[in-house]
């Protein structure tokens, strides 16, 4: 398979890095960070001739489709707001691609650490608990499994995004 890199998937891949990095270090993926990338992924764009809307699309199409389990407990903002970034390089076309690798790596990766550190059989009890609420309640967060709420393993999501990215340059 042959792979060419551009300057977006290194500049992507650069961003990505460097939140991996940080989130490890710190669980939290900076601001200056996020909003810079986008930003400098817009001027890029319309300097190039793509247009700042089409990076604005790539931003729009990634963050939108990870706003729904951030609004569900189950992700931080950063985690938001680096896919949203790495979405205003890559353009939309290949954002939903990353927001469907990452979703499959974070998949992998979550039962990965979950094996890790015993809690598989919680976090299969906990996806009960939250399918068996939805059912009954209407799709809502549920504050005892959230992100904030939950005592289990944290998992820096960095991580999967930058294997989603990583998934998305290759295979697209």
């Amino acid at each position: 398979m042959n792979v060419t890199m551009n300057f977006e998937h290194i500049v992507a891949i650069g961003v990505g890095v460097i939140s991996c990095a940080t989130d490890v270090r710190s669980r939290r993926i900076p601001n200056v960070l996020t909003f810079g990338a986008a930003i400098a992924g817009a001027i890029f764009h319309a300097a190039r001739g793509n247009g700042a809307l089409f990076s604005l699309e790539g931003w729009v199409v990634a963050a939108a489709i990870f706003m729904i389990p951030f609004a569900l407990g189950g992700l931080g903002a950063g985690d938001v707001k680096l896919i949203g970034a790495l979405g205003a390089w890559i353009g939309p076309d290949h954002a939903i691609w990353l927001a469907l690798y990452t979703g499959i790596a974070g998949g992998v990766l979550s039962v990965i650490v979950a094996m890790y550190y015993g809690y598989l059989g919680q976090a299969v009890s906990n996806v009960r608990l939250l399918l068996t609420h939805w059912r009954v309640c209407g799709i809502g967060a549920v504050h005892e499994i959230s992100l904030e709420g939950s005592s289990g393993p944290r998992l820096a999501y960095a991580l999967p995004i930058f294997a989603g990215l990583v998934l998305t340059i290759w295979l697209r």
